[in-house]
């Protein structure tokens, strides 16, 4: 067996890939030993956790209100990962229990979703120990590029799509905080959701009450107004991640004589009573303002599902056209130095 298809299988199987004979997955540290050709290397565990001794500090690469994430190195086999730590001022006993619940919702082997390797309640803090996506988020792709052009943005959509298909049909989770910066990149042209089941956790704890409101703008017009919801208000936000993309903008504007929203009251206020944003039809194809129509319906019995709009045409559209997100996202310059290897 070629060295390369030992390194695309091993890619395959853990998310993550350092060069050598030694790889971490969510099971710990492991050895791969060559075997006869054309069968996979087999894996012999040698370790079966992680730990945060285990972890050297590069620097932060993201800082949010609930606490910030860390680009780290693990000491033996030289892989990046991302440490992110949330502060909790809740009871130990609480921390423990979603710091469990965590490492239950995030470990997954779906390609279109972060990996988690572990979770895990220390000195007052969780701490979730991810893996490191390069390229940053969507929310920082925006920033360098401005707008995504419709073959690129069409690729992407498919690979979230794909991620939602598993949370929501296949692990039965609803996302809850589907926003661009939860949508990570890489270099290698992937796009992976993240956070998905955390938002359901941290937000009924009464610590992290405040920065629920940061989510905000996002939210689906039933979960705005307190009514039952289902996973359909994921697809309202895919809509909404979708339109910013595009134009470069958040899709809710203050009206004109307004700088900007008084209040996140008066922005809320809008997405329940106001007609749902569109994609202009004289600037995007008729196929895109077809899909973000079909995604934020306000009724989310008129939405589409996951599965629904991976048929659409808009997420077919460029299949046979050269669409390479690996070079537009290293072209973009929106990579986090040192590149994973």
């Amino acid at each position: 067996m070629e060295f390369s298809d030992i390194e695309n299988w091993i890619r395959t199987q853990s998310g993550t890939f350092k060069d050598g004979d030694l790889r971490v997955n969510k099971d710990g540290i492991q050895t791969v030993s060559l075997s006869e050709p054309g069968a996979p290397p087999p894996i012999e565990p040698l370790d079966n956790q992680l730990s945060l001794a285990d972890l050297e500090v590069i620097k932060v690469i993201g800082k949010g209100s609930s606490g910030n994430v860390q680009l780290v190195k693990h000491k033996l086999t030289q892989q990046f990962f991302a440490l992110k730590v949330i502060q909790l001022n809740t009871e130990e006993s609480t921390c423990r229990a979603i710091s469990q619940e965590l490492r239950i919702n995030l470990s997954s082997q779906c390609p279109y979703l972060v990996s988690c390797y572990q979770s895990f309640y220390h000195n007052g803090l969780v701490s979730i120990i991810l893996e490191f996506m390069d390229g940053g988020s969507l929310a920082d792709l925006l920033k360098k590029v401005g707008k995504v052009p419709e073959n690129m943005l069409s690729a992407i959509c498919k690979r979230v799509l794909r991620g939602l298909c598993y949370i929501h049909h296949e692990r039965r989770i609803i996302h809850r905080d589907l926003k661009p910066s939860n949508l990570l990149i890489n270099h290698r042209g992937e796009v992976k959701i993240t956070d998905f089941g955390v938002s359901k956790i941290l937000t009924s704890t009464s610590s992290l009450a405040n920065s629920f409101v940061g989510t905000y703008p996002y939210m689906s017009p039933e979960r705005i107004s307190g009514s039952l919801y289902s996973n359909k208000s994921d697809i309202w936000s895919l809509g909404l991640v979708l339109l910013e993309c595009a134009t470069g903008k958040f899709p809710y504007t203050p009206p004109e004589h307004k700088k900007g929203w008084s209040s996140v009251y008066e922005l809320v206020d809008a997405i329940v009573e106001n007609p749902p944003p569109c994609a202009p039809s004289n600037l995007f194809s008729p196929e895109f303002c077809s899909f973000i129509s079909q995604c934020v319906q306000k009724d989310p019995r008129d939405r589409k599902s996951a599965k629904e709009l991976l048929e659409h045409k808009f997420v077919k559209m460029f299949e046979d056209s050269d669409t390479n997100l690996s070079a537009y996202f290293t072209d973009a310059g929106s990579l986090i130095p040192p590149l994973a290897n």
